[in-house]
């Protein structure tokens, strides 16, 4: 396998992103659409960046084919800036909400959310980490102000295959590391969010979809910035905005359009995780992932090497670095190796892994 290859980068956020918009915001940053300045000199108040504003929320409707009772937020603060914003604009509807704790940000979302309310968690723990409780499990608490749930954990590798049933209570979710990878019946949410920095764009904005009946009830202790109501009225622009990447977000969902849209994005997520996925199987055991077949993501992969043998792991990260693929190491908090296969990751990229991979178990496997 040679060493002269592009870099592949298999990060879980910030994250790879599409290398024609790359270049194309190369072409125009020194001067934007030949006005002589760069996007990021200009007024959030300037008619360019009001059309890029516009143009971002335009996109994020068509994609999502977003009803029209919804408002399209462009804000700042992350995802756990959200977790805050969620409770501070949801929960003083009763004074609780329950939460599908599957993972870590799920995790870090109901505790979050707990300074500002009751949290209910609809199933104390999971049986084992990397599982969904079987939906029959939940226990729910018909008062919420919502229910909540992260639809693919990027640290655990657990992603949800169905939209939970709440019996009209309003369903959150965060979205952050799957969104624009399939379709979604966004009707049956009352809040989705998503830090673009995984799948649609760099950090800096999270978009937040709201059914409009949602909005006008924040708590008091609710800053102006993280108010859905209030950001609603001044339409994202209520202080100066994340505009280089809203900027780039809007170039990365046009990508998604040119490119076949979420049903492409969905069947080339198939073959990419169908492809490492097998290439484990494959292996005999060699390679091992931790999660439940009928939730492993799509979008991130978890595995370990030699049966979790950290030595090995660690000469599989420097290999891997040694040819220019990077960003594969597990999350701090899990350890192990964690491949990332976002929209902008090809599947030449994961051929690319697969076949080091099994080069890597041809030397390094016990005979």
């Amino acid at each position: 396998m040679g060493s002269t290859q592009s870099a592949l980068n298999f990060g879980a956020g910030p994250a790879k992103l599409p290398r024609e918009v790359l270049e194309d915001v190369q072409k125009e940053f020194l001067s934007y659409q030949d006005t002589g300045m760069s996007l990021i000199e200009m007024s959030h108040r300037s008619k360019e960046y009001t059309k890029i504003n516009a143009d971002v929320q335009t996109a994020v409707r068509e994609l999502l084919q977003v009803p029209d009772n919804y408002k399209i937020l462009l804000m700042q603060g992350g995802g756990c800036g959200a977790f805050a914003a969620v409770a501070m604009n949801l929960i003083n509807r009763t004074g609780a909400a329950d939460y599908a704790v599957t993972g870590t940000w799920s995790a870090k979302a109901a505790k979050e959310a707990a300074k500002y309310g009751e949290v209910n968690l609809v199933f104390p723990k999971a049986d084992k980490p990397g599982s969904i409780p079987d939906r029959s499990t939940w226990k729910m608490n018909p008062q919420a102000s919502y229910v909540y749930y992260c639809d693919n954990e990027t640290v655990d590798g657990v992603e949800f295959s169905y939209i939970p049933e709440t019996n009209g209570v309003p369903l959150v979710s965060d979205m952050s590391s799957s969104i624009m990878s399939k379709k979604i019946d966004v009707s049956k949410f009352g809040v989705i969010f998503a830090g673009a920095q995984k799948n649609i764009g760099p950090s800096g904005v999270v978009v937040v979809i709201i059914r409009e009946d949602l909005l006008g009830n924040p708590m008091k202790c609710c800053p102006s910035v993280f108010d859905f109501t209030h950001i609603a009225k001044e339409n994202s622009v209520h202080n100066t905005p994340a505009t280089f990447s809203v900027y780039v977000t809007e170039k990365v969902l046009q990508w998604i359009k040119r490119n076949g849209g979420l049903d492409e994005m969905a069947k080339q997520s198939q073959e990419k995780s169908g492809l490492l996925y097998g290439a484990m199987v494959a292996s005999g055991g060699f390679y091992s992932c931790p999660i439940d077949e009928d939730c492993r993501s799509r979008m991130n992969v978890p595995f370990r090497v030699g049966g979790g043998d950290e030595k090995l792991e660690e000469l599989f990260l420097q290999e891997a670095e040694k040819l220019r693929m990077h960003q594969l190491k597990g999350h701090r908090s899990v350890g192990g190796i964690r491949a990332s296969l976002y929209n902008a990751v090809t599947l030449a990229d994961v051929r690319l892994l697969v076949q080091f991979m099994e080069e890597f178990q041809k030397r390094h496997a016990k005979q």
